[in-house]
């Protein structure tokens, strides 16, 4: 562990690797308790002050994310900035598949409130449409699986080695239910089918974003611009004039060094994108990995001493990943579709993929100029996203715009059909998100790794005891996780401010405590299932 001699008097350095949620969080952290940060991306303008654009000079964002009721800490983020009011009002969303309409939500906040999950089914009683109650009522089994889930780390690890799609079939779960509602519900929320996907992790995300509370399904979006020059703009803009953060975009780490023995970082070496040109960072107390697995197995197999040193990062490089396409089309008249956010199910024109779209006309109607760039604007603009979309990323990016206009958006309207393209951008993303497959979490890379001046953030990493409530691909997650690992560098003294005191570690806001009715089953469920265990027993669905 650093100490006093070995910092020489001086302020610590910490080298941030990753621009997303994670990184801005661990950097806002450490610099808000006087350590120097370097933040390494590979985007040529992590801080958001110079917008992504088209070819044609439209915005243009990589994926559209959504602000849930539970997201406390970037909500308190926002309040922080004292930015003007960013986000719309909570909205409503639609399922649609080649039948139409499969279902719709509406804004469970605004309805009268019941207990969980009873407010939900009855919010939504009339809200699905093909869906017959016998089937919507055979998800009880998956109630009970939840409560059951934190009983113990060794029952946790059970269900993770689980496929939700096994877990679903045992618990009796209709195939309908399965086919219409949660695969597609999973496809755009974990982005992979439930048998790819863990049994806890798809427990943890239903619970967290649909049946902790009536409302936790409601959520909102930006109203004009980018996350990024709303909240990482700022941010940065914040932490470079009041605090000692510097920033270096297009680049990417190469390799990590670590002292031979000490355990601790020696240097990072940083490589630019466009001109090749190779840097090394010396002056490196620590390094916060804010990077997924496709990042962090490229990293390692060029760092053999920090592979050596925390072989659980080496494991956490081999897990899988998910590659994402985004699109955005601008029309030349504007389509009144009744609902801003839809899901598409059960296309066969998808190739297994979740998909997405969004009237960005409707969600970011104050700012419809700056959605045309420069141009006149015309009609309505659309995002949409796919996951899990290696099939359709192999596709060009004329026939994707064609599928879009003649297969998909049809069936939410029928004025897709008279519509044109007059502008549209199609982006892949190989390999960007985080697959949580059956019996991953324990490959998943930790908080804290073996090599001590070296922490994990981001959505997909492990955070022991300081495990939040905000589960899944989730920003929320992402940010927390990156606040938690600037605080376990302050915590443990690896790293200080210039007066080399202890310093202040982040507030971390919990999310909201579970309604009592969950609670005591989960007290009861344990009394119970422990004196079951007791005797030899155990429950149907860990038979193999």
């Amino acid at each position: 562990m650093p100490d006093e001699t070995m910092l020489g008097g001086r302020q610590s350095h910490v080298v941030v690797i990753g621009g997303g949620w994670a990184g801005w969080g661990a950097a806002k952290a450490l610099c808000e308790a006087g350590v120097g940060v370097t933040l390494i991306d590979g985007m040529v303008d992590p801080t958001g002050s110079q917008p992504i654009t088209t070819k044609s000079g439209k915005p243009f964002e990589a994926g559209t994310r959504g602000f849930w009721k539970d997201y406390p800490n970037i909500n308190a983020l926002t309040e922080e900035l004292d930015i003007d009011p960013i986000f719309t009002d909570f909205t409503t969303s639609a399922f649609w598949s080649p039948d139409g309409l499969e279902a719709s939500a509406p804004v469970f906040g605004e309805l009268p409130h019941w207990p969980s999950p009873l407010g939900q089914v009855i919010a939504t009683v009339n809200n699905f449409k093909r869906l017959p109650i016998q089937d919507r009522l055979s998800i009880a089994g998956l109630l009970y699986a939840m409560l059951d889930l934190s009983r113990s780390d060794k029952v946790y690890q059970k269900y993770d080695n689980l496929s939700a799609q096994s877990l679903f079939k045992k618990l009796g779960i209709s195939d309908r239910l399965i086919n219409e509602f949660l695969r597609p519900i999973l496809l755009v929320g974990l982005f992979k089918p439930p048998e790819e996907l863990s049994a806890a992790v798809t427990m943890e995300l239903l619970y967290y974003y649909a049946l902790a509370h009536q409302d936790s399904f409601d959520v909102r979006w930006i109203h004009s611009k980018s996350i990024a020059e709303h909240l990482f703009e700022p941010l940065s803009r914040r932490l470079m004039s009041r605090h000692d953060l510097r920033v270096i975009g297009g680049t990417l780490a190469t390799r990590l060094t670590v002292s031979p023995g000490k355990q601790c970082i020696g240097s990072v070496e940083i490589q630019s994108i466009k001109s090749k040109e190779i840097t090394v960072i010396d002056d490196v107390d620590a390094v916060v990995l804010a990077v997924g697995a496709k990042g962090l197995q490229a990293l390692m197999s060029q760092s053999p001493e920090c592979s050596n040193a925390a072989p659980e990062l080496v494991a956490a490089g081999s897990l899988g990943s998910i590659d994402v396409v985004s699109t955005r089309l601008w029309l030349d008249r504007y389509v009144p579709i009744a609902y801003p956010a839809n899901v598409f199910s059960r296309f066969k024109s998808l190739k297994g993929a979740g998909g997405t779209f969004f009237m960005l006309d409707q969600l970011q109607k104050d700012s419809e100029w700056a959605l045309w760039g420069d141009d006149q604007p015309q009609g309505s603009v659309i995002a949409s996203d796919f996951y899990n979309a290696s099939a359709i990323a192999e596709m060009n990016d004329q026939e994707i715009i064609d599928q879009l206009m003649h297969n998909l958006l049809p069936i939410a309207h029928p004025e897709f059909k008279n519509a044109k393209v007059v502008d549209y951008e199609v982006r892949r993303y190989p390999g960007s998100v985080s697959l949580f497959s059956p019996g991953s979490f324990r490959k998943r890379p930790p908080l804290e790794t073996s090599a001590e001046t070296i922490v994990c953030a981001g959505d997909w990493v492990r955070m022991g005891d300081k495990e939040h409530g905000a589960k899944g691909l989730c920003q929320e997650r992402a940010y927390v996780c990156g606040l938690e690992a600037g605080n376990s560098l302050l915590r443990r003294n690896i790293v200080r401010g210039p007066n080399l005191s202890k310093s202040i570690e982040h507030c971390v806001i919990p999310i909201r405590a579970d309604e009592p009715q969950v609670v005591l089953g989960r007290a009861l469920n344990k009394i119970v299932m422990d004196q079951i265990e007791a005797l030899g027993l155990k429950l149907p669905w860990f038979d193999s």
